[in-house]
């Protein structure tokens, strides 16, 4: 076992990549201890992406990057504006609310930063704001990604840990709103201590109509059930709003209700049955490509093209870690380190509550420096016995590993999202942490009422039935 993890952080240290580190660590492990036949390997590498809910990735991925073509980002960016913009602090409130919408159609941080994001920093440096506000604040909300439903990480998480997805996707919702509200709390007190104004006008009929939109797309689910208590088939009830609320946006065009729809359909379509989380995954392909192609036509076919390629090398990445990860998971279990951390950390303390700060701070140091897909693939066949040992339910510790693993996602020396940003914004990588320390508040702060009211998790999806 100390060969397995003493192999794995000398080559992270000399900076080989995760995936690889991890795929000849656990090679030189079979092959110096023997434990296996050399054959395992590749065995329990395609055994790791044998999965059927592992589709849901490339599907959520190209979807989030046929938004990005089809002009939605631009749309829901004028929605967000409309809809908070005259508030202090206006672009950043946008910021945040823009993320909001964006993280119901890609399921990424990464997608939301690269995206959205682009568009959001550019705003607010051209309206005055410092460049490491714009960063830090668009740093921040890029979390809130794959904790709002859909989430990539609660794919792998669910797979890993045999939980159910939906339920996952459900219990995202409120920490996913507790999280919007500390950030846009956090903006005020910056724009009062800093002097940020408005960004536009208020204006009552402009409020009115990105409320009035807000709204449509609250009644689509009304629309259903009061044609449903007419007699109608749950499907044809949704065919006819749906055909509605298409022709309504067609006439009006609306800036932003056809991207508020995709999580109703997405949230709605598992919740009557209609799909897996996993079809869900390819409902947001389909429903992408007709926004691009059929209602906004403004995605060309080299747009969807380097869509298509852009999907396949991020998937490869990410399915890349995953197998390596595999093994290297499997011979941890093996070894029983599994069993020894148990015992350790039972002999440690005996309070579920102490074990959660505990695994935070486990969590949030292993998020510096592994890959999320990584992390979660190796630490939940470790952590996952001791979790249901301490009575912890798996889709609650599910939320709080994500969340810590987006909060790793903002630091070096491997925070993707600080990458990201440190291009997009063409600062330093030095500048862009700094800029984003102070906005890590309001998500620890998110962290610690998330870990410990587990009824903030919980509830919606022990409403819903999904758990007991």
């Amino acid at each position: 076992m100390l060969l397995l993890i003493g192999a794995f952080l000398v080559l992270m240290l000399v900076g080989v990549p995760v995936a690889v580190s991890m795929a000849v660590s656990s090679l030189l492990y079979l092959v110096f201890y023997g434990v296996a036949p050399d054959i395992i390997a590749a065995q329990r590498m395609i055994a790791g992406v044998e999965s059927f809910p592992l589709l849901a990735v490339p599907f959520f991925i190209f979807a989030g990057n046929l938004m990005n073509i089809a002009g939605v980002t631009g749309r829901i960016y004028s929605f967000a504006l409309t809809l908070v913009g005259w508030m202090k602090g206006g672009l950043a409130q946008v910021n945040i609310i823009g993320s909001v919408v964006f993280a119901g159609m890609s399921g990424a941080a990464l997608a939301d930063a690269a995206g959205i994001g682009t568009i959001e920093i550019k705003a607010m440096r051209d309206h005055g704001y410092p460049v490491e506000a714009a960063v830090g604040v668009t740093a921040a909300s890029s979390t809130l990604g794959p904790i709002f439903p859909p989430s990539l990480p609660f794919v792998i998480y669910g797979m890993m840990a045999n939980v159910s997805i939906g339920a996952l996707f459900m219990a995202g919702i409120l920490p996913g709103v507790v999280m919007t509200v500390l950030m846009m709390v956090t903006v005020a007190i910056f724009a009062h201590r800093r002097g940020w104004g408005s960004d536009t006008p208020f204006k009552l009929n402009r409020l009115a109509a990105a409320s009035i939109e807000v709204a449509v797309v609250c009644c689509f689910p009304l629309a259903v059930y009061v044609l449903v208590e007419m007699g109608l088939s749950l499907n044809i009830a949704v065919g006819i709003a749906l055909v509605v609320l298409i022709a309504c946006d067609w006439y009006f065009d609306f800036s932003a209700v056809m991207a508020l729809m995709t999580p109703i359909i997405l949230i709605g379509g598992m919740t009557m049955g209609w799909f897996t989380p996993t079809e869900a995954a390819m409902a947001a392909v389909i429903w992408s490509l007709f926004l691009g192609l059929v209602r906004y036509r403004t995605m060309t076919l080299a747009a969807l093209a380097k869509a298509s390629f852009d999907t396949i090398e991020t998937t490869a990445s990410v399915l890349f870690i995953v197998t390596a990860a595999s093994i290297f998971a499997w011979l941890l279990t093996v070894s029983q380190a599994a069993q020894l951390f148990s015992v350790f950390i039972t002999s440690l303390t005996e309070n579920k509550w102490v074990f959660l700060i505990l695994v935070n701070i486990l969590m949030l140091v292993v998020g510096c420096f592994l890959d999320t897909i990584a992390a979660i693939t190796i630490l939940v066949p470790i952590l996952l016995p001791i979790v249901v040992l301490y009575g912890i339910d798996p889709v609650h510790f599910g939320l709080i590993m994500t969340l810590n693993l987006m909060i790793g996602l903002l630091h070096p020396p491997l925070g993707m999202v600080l990458f990201v940003l440190s291009r997009v914004a063409k600062l330093s990588v030095e500048r862009t942490t700094m800029a984003i320390l102070p906005w890590l508040v309001p998500l620890v702060v998110a962290l610690i009422l998330i870990t410990f009211i587990p009824a903030i998790t919980l509830w919606l999806p022990t409403q819903m039935g999904l758990i007991r």
